[in-house]
């Protein structure tokens, strides 16, 4: 899920509450049918890390990163079929308000 980095300090208390509850429902609902692998809601920027370098020279930086206009705020793993994966984004309640983006295997 990919959501743009001011959005989660615009919601009220209340509104939190209600997105996080259409979230435990859906993924609920993902591990009734027997999908769901794992699932996490991601840190905001500003309490974020990343990993830059080469050449064997890794340095962490932290954020906030002003250059991002989005990030990653959660994901959901699911072990189906591609339409299916599909069909499961246009189901999740975040697509309300972030854009869902299947992800294909990383394996063959």
């Amino acid at each position: 899920m990919v959501e743009p980095v001011e959005q989660r300090g615009q919601r009220t208390k209340e509104e939190w509450r209600e997105a996080y509850r259409q979230m435990v429902q859906f993924a609920d609902g993902l591990k009734a049918r027997g999908v769901l692998r794992a699932v996490e809601l991601l840190t905001s920027l500003k309490d974020a890390a990343r990993v830059s370098g080469g050449n064997g020279d890794a340095r962490i930086i932290d954020g906030p990163f002003a250059e991002a206009k989005e990030m990653i705020g959660g994901f959901f793993l699911v072990d189906c079929e591609t339409r299916e994966a599909v069909a499961i984004a246009a189901e999740c309640p975040a697509a309300a308000w972030c854009t869902i983006r299947k992800v294909g295997p990383c394996y063959s």
